[in-house]
This record gives structure tokens, C-alpha cells and sequence, in this order.
């Protein structure tokens, strides 16, 4: 079963969480229609806030796809963004530098930013268990 890692801000992310969806990529549908129910995603953020200088580099939330497929949203200013339903689960931030040597879809150790320059990425099951202990604190 596929397993996702979406890149965006931690408020972005924090909205998506209370509202029961996701967003990839400003909104486009293609990512989005790569994702299957029951898929695992788990968001990186690199900042708080959307352009900000200010780094969090850590996962911030954790869920599974939900039925359907996905939908578009009027946001208003000619901004309609697509998005699928997911249901988020209990999870805590966690940084991601602990865990940078152990994940294997991180190719260049040194240059470990380079693996988010997509919005959406598909990972393994190890990596996406790795994640899943951090992110519930369960890694020891």
C-alpha cells in the first residue's frame, strides 16, 4: 500500500487537520489522484508559516485517505484549489534531523532538503513505520 509524505507550512498544515483534508502542490488535482483510500500520509513542514523564514523542518500531521476522490473548493479570489478527505489521527510533531540516517528515501544525507523539492512523495513502508513511532512517540 502506497505511503505519502506532502510538503507544506505548518499553519497550512494545522487548517487542512481541523477541517478534515489535505491540499498538495497549491491546490493541483494530479497529486491528489495519485492517492488511494486508506493510503498513509504524513505532512513535512519546513516552516511554520507559509514563505516564512522561520525553519521547523519536522512532520506535522498523520492520517489515512479517506473514500473519494478528490474535490475542488472556491477559496474566493479566483483560487479554487483541489483537495481529498483524510482523517487525521493523533499524532505529535517530530523533528526530522533524528531521523534523516534511517530513512531511505533520503538518497543524499548531506543535502537531505533535496528529497521535498516535490510537493508530494511517495515512501516506502520502513520509512512511513519510522515515522509513524516518531510522530507517536513510540521510537525508543
Amino acid at each position: 500500500m502506497p505511503n505519502w509524505i506532502a510538503i507544506a507550512s505548518a499553519e497550512h498544515v494545522q487548517i487542512g487537520r481541523q477541517e478534515g483534508f489535505m491540499q498538495v502542490c497549491h491546490g493541483k488535482c494530479a497529486p491528489l489522484q495519485r492517492m488511494k483510500p486508506n493510503d498513509w500520509v504524513v505532512y513535512y513542514s519546513p516552516t511554520i508559516t507559509f514563505g516564512g523564514k522561520d525553519k521547523l523542518q519536522s512532520f506535522t500531521a498523520l492520517g489515512k485517505i479517506k473514500e473519494g476522490d478528490p474535490y475542488q473548493v472556491d477559496m474566493g479570489n479566483g483560487f479554487c484549489p483541489f483537495r481529498r478527505d483524510v482523517n487525521w489521527l493523533t499524532s505529535q510533531v517530530a523533528a526530522i534531523q533524528p531521523l534523516i540516517g534511517q530513512l531511505g528515501f533520503i538518497n543524499n544525507k548531506k543535502n537531505w532538503g533535496y528529497a521535498f523539492r516535490f510537493g508530494l512523495i511517495a515512501i516506502n513502508d520502513e520509512d512511513m513505520q519510522r515515522i509513524i513511532k516518531a510522530m507517536q512517540g513510540t521510537d525508543n
